[in-house]
């Protein structure tokens, strides 16, 4: 194949039929519920990678023997994976197309997550806000909860995140009748609204 023929903006290739990655703010709605997909299993290597890759040697995390005589009797899967983790696997339903994540707020863990619990993720739209200084783009709030197989709630936080409205649409939500086609932008889009 061409080197020219390679289409490499995220449009072209949804257009050609590839999954839709992201939401454009036209296509959240307040109350919407993603469960995410697929889940993930965490390993005790997943746990162990991260915190030695980010220099948080606290023995829960890394050392049988210490976790053992800890409250909860084994290794605890530290905090910020769990976190990183439920906020990748939204992903694909709520910032695939993001401009920019403005906020994360109100983190927190309420139960312990282990090694080798599968983690399962759902995010619930709380609020679609358009921009008023910037018609290309608006503002989606979202809590993402995150459970293991039991069922049990490990992490829970509320984000912002500012996502781009869809080619063509005016500031109304109504396609532009001026405006047919996608335009590709060369230029990274700016962050203020």
């Amino acid at each position: 194949m061409a080197q020219e023929s390679i289409q490499l903006d995220q449009a072209s290739r949804e257009a050609s039929g590839a999954r839709p990655y992201g939401r454009y703010l036209e296509d959240f709605e307040v109350g919407a519920l993603y469960k995410h997909w697929p889940a993930k299993t965490v390993t005790e290597a997943d746990d162990h990678l991260f915190c030695l890759t980010t220099m948080n040697h606290h023995p829960l995390h890394i050392n049988d023997v210490y976790a053992s005589r800890s409250q909860q009797g084994r290794n605890v899967v530290v905090g910020p994976l769990v976190y990183s983790l439920a906020l990748g696997m939204s992903v694909a339903d709520v910032s695939g197309k993001a401009i920019a994540n403005l906020a994360t707020e109100e983190l927190s863990h309420p139960a312990p997550l282990f090694h080798g619990d599968t983690l399962f993720v759902e995010s619930e739209v709380l609020e679609v806000s358009p921009s008023r200084s910037k018609p290309d783009r608006g503002v989606v709030k979202v809590r993402t909860d995150a459970y293991n197989q039991d069922g049990v709630l490990v992490a829970t936080f509320r984000r912002a995140v500012l996502v781009p409205r869809r080619p063509g649409m005016d500031s109304g939500g109504s396609k532009s009748p001026s405006d047919d086609t996608v335009s590709e932008r060369e230029e990274p889009l700016q962050v203020r609204d």
